[in-house]
Formats: structure tokens, sequence, C-alpha cells
């Protein structure tokens, strides 16, 4: 894991809900960051092409919904970052995590892909693996004992039950939204995790 001294306090310039467009792919699993974006007060989405996505700015924040598939994620992360001189530390990812439980969080700097391909893009069009990232848990089909595979579990609605504790969860981070504007991950990460 990346040495967190230097970005702890670093106040992000850019955050990125992950997903798939189109309707199909509407509040599935694989969709959390889309829908985090989306619960935030006050963001007026506006797809812009040459950014690959839907954006939307507060302040001196962008906030991004990259149009470019999941497995893509990276063309479009890259080309607002590199635009605006945005550094790796600078960004927060909210993604779904499969070794998570629904309804739980983690943040944390750098680290492996896990496998998640939105991340693995991001890494390799950045050249760079120190960015922040919100994983939301949405459960492993086969920690719920469920029989689905991995990409029909991911790409399929939570049940009613992980719904609202999904939800709950997005409610406690965007409570404490303000802190994370500020870049002070280390007092997010105690009051969440």
């Amino acid at each position: 894991m990346a040495n967190t001294e230097k970005t702890e306090n670093t106040a992000p310039k850019l955050i990125v809900g992950l997903g798939n467009p189109g309707k199909e792919y509407q509040q599935t699993r694989h969709n959390v960051g889309f829908d985090f974006l989306d619960a935030l007060p006050n963001l007026d989405f506006q797809t812009q092409t040459k950014f690959f996505g839907d954006l939307a700015k507060s302040e001196n924040v962008f906030y991004l919904k990259p149009l470019t598939f999941m497995n893509n994620s990276g063309k479009a992360v890259a080309a607002i970052a590199n635009f605006y001189k945005i550094l790796p530390q600078e960004i927060i990812i909210i993604h779904d995590e499969l070794d998570i439980a629904p309804g739980k969080v983690k943040i944390k700097i750098g680290g492996r892909s896990g496998g998640h391909n939105g991340l693995k893009s991001i890494a390799e069009h950045l050249g760079s693996e120190n960015f922040w990232r919100i994983r939301l848990g949405i459960g492993h089909p086969r920690n719920l004992s469920l029989s689905q595979s991995v990409v029909d579990f991911v790409l399929s609605k939570a049940n009613p039950e992980h719904q609202i504790e999904i939800q709950n969860c997005m409610d406690r981070i965007i409570k404490n939204w303000e802190l994370f504007l500020q870049g002070n991950f280390a007092e997010v990460q105690r009051i969440l995790h």
C-alpha cells in the first residue's frame, strides 16, 4: 500500500463514481459509484464528450461518471486529470467491492486493483495506483450462499435487504462528506471503519 503521509490531508479535485452506462445497468451492484454520485445534493451532471462521461462541478471539485463502461474507466479519468493537471492523490474513486459485506465501507489510498477492472484501467491510464478509493461493500456471491457467477452477481440488483444496507452506508458517507472534501481521510476512516 502506498505511503499516505504526504497525501492524507490533500483535498480532492476529482471524484469519480464507477458504473456502466445504460438503463439495463441502473441500480445494479456494479453501479454503486454512479448511484452514490446521484445521491449527492446539488450536482448538475452534463455529458462532456471530451471527458468521455457525465461531469458536474461544485466549488473546486469535479464529479465524473465515466460513460466508457467499467473496463475502460481509466480513459475518462485520465482525460480530465490530464486536462486539469489533477494528481492521482487528488482523485477519489467510488466503486463496488466484492470483498466487503453489503453495508460496509473501507477507505484507502493505493494498492492493487483486486480484480476490479475499473480500478485496473484507471491505474493503467494514470500510470499510478496512488489514488483514493471509497470501497462500497456489495458482498461476494459465495459468501452470501448464492450460486451466481461473479459477473452475473455484480450486474444484477441487490436483494432488498442488501440494498437497504448499501443505501444506509451511502447515507453515512454523505453525512461525513465534508471531511472527504477537506482531505481529512484519517478522521473519516476513524468514523466509517
